[in-house]
């Protein structure tokens, strides 16, 4: 059984009909935490959109959680985004609902039915994300930090064993970046769970040292986690 949640081998990666990273050659183990780097417009988040299906892979081989991505069609791109959870950098809560409903929400469109499993995993994910006292608070009550934690829960719901975070920090203050990153660190390392995160904050890269890997040029390279 391999320990592989991420495998490239040979991709092309398109943006409609332009190449955006050419070759690219990827694997990321359970439970490993990589960071993205790179300059905006150097490919990070196609790369992020190719890993769960938002753009087709047309050359080269992958899996992702799996999943072949050549086989993935726009009835079988639902069933690998459940085992994936996605942070966004806008947290992309519905504001006209408290948090509560937004984690109801996500269960329902994943095919969850039973309101009483619903209630316990949405408080199993709050608690986790040090929020299980703010389900009845809506969006705008809450501060940029605690809507990213919030982002992060609704990425637990479905217990995934990889998270790609597109700059989770982006907008956030030093303080408050360093609070999501030590909980993103503590998801990876007490669940298993596989983590590529995007940023060019190299002051957040720096602080939580990892794995990094570099868009640019039209490539993805390794970097030595120390070395910037």
């Amino acid at each position: 059984m391999s320990d592989s949640i991420i495998s490239l081998q040979h991709v092309n990666i398109y943006q409609g009909s332009a190449l955006v990273l050419q070759d690219v050659n990827l694997t990321v183990n359970k439970g490993e935490f990589v960071y993205l780097v790179g300059k905006t417009g150097s490919g990070k988040s196609s790369l992020l959109k190719t890993l769960y299906g938002e753009l087709s892979l047309v050359e080269g081989t992958g899996t992702v959680a799996g999943f072949d991505l050549k086989e993935l069609d726009w009835k079988r791109v639902p069933f690998l985004r459940r085992t994936l959870g996605v942070v966004f950098q806008d947290f992309q809560l519905l504001t006209d609902r408290n948090v509560n409903e937004n984690l109801k929400f996500v269960l329902k469109a994943t095919g969850w039915t039973d309101e009483r499993l619903m209630d316990e995993k949405i408080a199993d994910v709050l608690n986790k994300v040090g929020l299980k006292s703010k389900g009845f608070k809506m969006p705008f009550e809450l501060s940029g930090g605690e809507q990213q934690r919030i982002d992060i829960a609704r990425a637990l719901l479905n217990s995934p064993k990889l998270i790609l975070a597109d700059e989770p920090t982006g907008n956030l203050d030093p303080e408050m970046s360093d609070e999501i990153m030590k909980l993103l660190f503590h998801i990876s390392r007490d669940y298993n769970t596989a983590v590529v995160m995007a940023t060019h904050d190299y002051i957040v890269v720096q602080k939580f040292p990892a794995r990094m890997i570099r868009t640019g040029q039209g490539r993805v390279e390794e970097l030595a986690s120390i070395h910037l």
